[in-house]
């Protein structure tokens, strides 16, 4: 097949659970591709000679050499070539923004039907976790031992690269699981915690440790581990864990809840489960604030805990939400209500103390600021009946209700 036919074939879509399906749990709602996907979608890439997809990718993925050997069907050579430079296709292929990196530098994005790169990473990660390869020989000891604090992306792919350079790596992580964000943050309707723990078995076959309930500066400081345990190196992946709030008046009150709390609850702890006894808060109606991916899984999740209506606020248009594209039509899809130009002033509480309403202001843009983005500017905001403002009653009933404030 010549290249004008290749540019006339059409991007293979992801296959989706039903709706019934995704909101009755947590099942995975993208179902992957199968071997005859993969190749189709495969046989769409151009194979450029001097490929701007991979100058998109941040860790400098082989990306026409993987989707040439799955073109060949040689879908274990496929997997290793990714693991060159990155030891987790499997959780990037479900959880990367390829379609602001290297979808978004593909030749096809110019016709706006770029190689569905992450797709075909998924599908050869899953494919290595299910027919895992022959170990290989490990590397050659270097003498030097390193400490990874942290075990999220950053310490994972840190420990990593270190055991493949001969290190012996042990990783500190404070929780009773690790994964950091990857198992308390990300739904398992994105990232199933299966698929987190065999990338990480993946790395202890290399020789790496994983030590939890660990926490490094109360039960083990630094000089521990450096004069008393004899790290070399300590890295310190300690993630972004503490949620930054508002600072508005009565997000104290209860019924508002930071996101960061709130999935953890959720994903760590099974709040979901009936087999466990971890309390959440149910809302009957929910408000999320933000327009990130942390927002649109708090939605997300809200809808499958049974809420009735879930609204999104968002201080931009939809043109400069930063969460994943795939990810807003999921929430879309699923019921989630979006509510742009709109910045949340107050929260208020019933006559029994209890969160029953947020109070928010219009919002126009103005010119970009450092992110690029244009900046959302209010209205009026002097609270008057003709400024402008606007009350999200209807979205927080005063019984049962809930607010997830999310970046």
């Amino acid at each position: 097949m010549d290249t004008k036919e290749r540019m006339k074939l059409e991007p293979i879509p992801m296959p989706e659970a039903d709706m019934s399906e995704r909101l009755a749990g947590f099942g995975e709602v993208n179902r992957g591709y199968s071997e005859e996907l993969a190749q189709a979608e495969a046989e769409r890439c151009l194979q450029c000679k001097n490929p701007p997809c991979r100058s998109g990718c941040p860790v400098d993925v082989d990306i026409p050499g993987f989707i040439k050997l799955i073109r060949e069907g040689k879908y274990t050579q496929a997997g290793l070539k990714i693991k060159e430079t990155n030891a987790f296709p499997a959780i990037c292929g479900r959880v990367c923004p390829q379609e602001r990196q290297c979808q978004a530098q593909c030749v096809l994005a110019k016709q706006g039907k770029p190689i569905n790169i992450g797709y075909l990473e998924r599908f050869v990660g899953d494919w290595l976790i299910s027919h895992p390869p022959a170990l290989t020989e490990r590397p050659e000891p270097s003498g030097y031992k390193v400490a990874v604090v942290g075990s999220g992306p950053a310490g994972l792919a840190a420990a990593g690269d270190l055991a493949k350079r001969g290190h012996q790596v042990t990783i500190f992580e404070a929780l009773h699981r690790p994964g950091g964000v990857l198992v308390y943050g990300i739904p398992e309707f994105r990232l199933p915690n299966i698929t987190v723990d065999s990338e990480l078995e993946a790395l202890r076959q290399l020789g790496v440790e994983i030590r939890t309930d660990v926490v490094v500066g109360r039960t083990l400081t630094i000089t521990d581990l450096r004069d008393e345990m004899g790290f070399a190196a300590i890295f310190l992946g300690l993630g972004a864990g503490t949620p930054i709030f508002l600072g508005i008046e009565g997000e104290n009150l209860p019924g508002v809840m930071s996101a960061n709390e709130f999935l953890t609850r959720v994903n760590l702890m099974r709040a979901f489960d009936e087999d466990y006894d971890t309390p959440v808060q149910h809302g009957r109606n929910v408000t999320v604030i933000g327009g990130g991916n942390v927002a649109m899984d708090s939605s997300r999740v809200a809808l499958r805990l049974g809420a009735e209506t879930v609204k999104l606020l968002y201080r931009r248009t939809r043109a400069e939400m930063p969460a994943r594209v795939e990810e807003v039509r999921h929430a879309e899809e699923e019921g989630v209500i979006f509510e742009f130009l709109v910045s949340p002033v107050r929260f208020l509480a019933d006559n029994e103390g209890n969160l029953a309403a947020v109070e928010c202001i219009r919002m126009e843009l103005g010119e970009p600021d450092e992110s690029g983005r244009r900046r959302p500017l209010p209205i009026c905001g002097d609270g008057s009946d003709d400024c402008g403002c606007w009350r999200a009653s209807e979205s927080v009933g005063a019984t049962g209700s809930a607010g997830y404030e999310a970046g």
